[in-house]
């Protein structure tokens, strides 16, 4: 999601722009945000209230996708979290034969970790310690509280990661949710799972046991610890651990399979880097929880209050 600028103050013709309405209440149309596969971002105005809000139009192309909105919409429901990207209102609209799903949410000005993260290497910098561990510490905390109640997103990675003015995380595209305890019964049961991941985990940031899901085995949410793993690596080094295998063409299947390697050149403090290993294990049963992760990510930080001279 864009950043988008504009001048306080400014006057925009009401008259120019298209309008919807959520909930009873108009919305202005002001600019697109984004655009995915299936889904489109729009920056949207409250007729009222005069708030900016993010509208993410969902396109239903069959009775599974609608059912998929659903879910996302649900997940956003169940979660109250200050980590967690909450839901403002929703609403399924029939156009030309065709479901849409538009979900109304907050509209966060800063963007997203990941284009934070491209300005720092555009300029040659980087991502004192601090902010690194404050950063993290939200994503840990809003991962907690969904794995708390059982589920798991699946999907994490930098760009479904928003960060407010005060640089606090905000995890979003629950499209990619379920239940954080998956049993597999059978070949074909692990072949469902792996087609599953194949599409909606994305491939540089998806755990070493969605590639080859075994035939008998228990899937469960520490998927989201090897992604918030990567998720680290790309706050400390700028790119995720496997986005260059991925660009090159070379198999990140194979390459998750061996231990992440840190870059001798790497500035930031022992008890991180070591952190990093202990949560980039490729076998799920080694790989710690999150609580776990939470505990040690609040040991640095009242270890290193000081850690904010890793500016390159």
């Amino acid at each position: 999601m864009s950043p988008f600028r504009f001048r306080m103050g400014q006057t925009l013709c009401i008259c120019s722009r298209g309008s919807i309405t959520i909930d009873n209440k108009k919305y202005y149309f002001v600019q697109k945000l984004d655009e995915g596969g299936f889904s489109y971002v729009d920056l949207v105005e409250g007729a009222k209230d005069g708030h900016f809000y993010a509208l993410k139009r969902i396109l239903c192309h069959d009775r599974e996708g609608r059912q998929e909105a659903q879910t996302e919409v649900e997940m956003h429901q169940i979660f109250n979290h200050p980590n967690v990207l909450s839901l403002v209102a929703h609403t399924f609209v029939d156009r030309g034969g065709k479901t849409e799903a538009w979900l109304l949410l907050p509209y966060i000005r800063k963007g997203s970790l990941w284009s934070v993260l491209e300005k720092l290497r555009d300029k040659g910098s980087s991502m004192p310690e601090k902010q690194v561990l404050q950063i993290l510490r939200g994503i840990c905390s809003g991962l907690k509280t969904i794995h708390e109640k059982g589920y798991a997103h699946r999907d994490l990675k930098p760009t479904n990661v928003l960060l407010d003015e005060d640089d606090g995380p905000l995890l979003m595209d629950l499209g990619s949710m379920n239940r954080a305890r998956i049993e597999v019964r059978g070949t074909r049961e692990a072949m469902t799972i792996q087609d599953w991941a194949a599409q909606r985990c994305t491939i540089s940031y998806r755990a070493p046991e969605l590639f080859n899901v075994e035939s008998h085995c228990i899937i469960d949410e520490r998927t989201d610890i090897w992604s918030l793993g990567c998720v680290l690596y790309c706050m400390m080094m700028l790119e995720g651990p496997y986005d260059m295998v991925f660009q090159k063409g070379d198999s990140v299947a194979l390459a998750v399979q061996n231990p992440v390697t840190i870059p001798q050149s790497c500035s930031y403090s022992e008890g991180l880097q070591m952190l990093l290993s202990s949560i980039m294990v490729s076998n799920p049963q080694e790989r710690p929880n999150i609580t776990w992760v939470l505990d040690q990510v609040q040991d640095l930080q009242s270890r290193s209050p000081n850690t904010q001279t890793n500016m390159v």
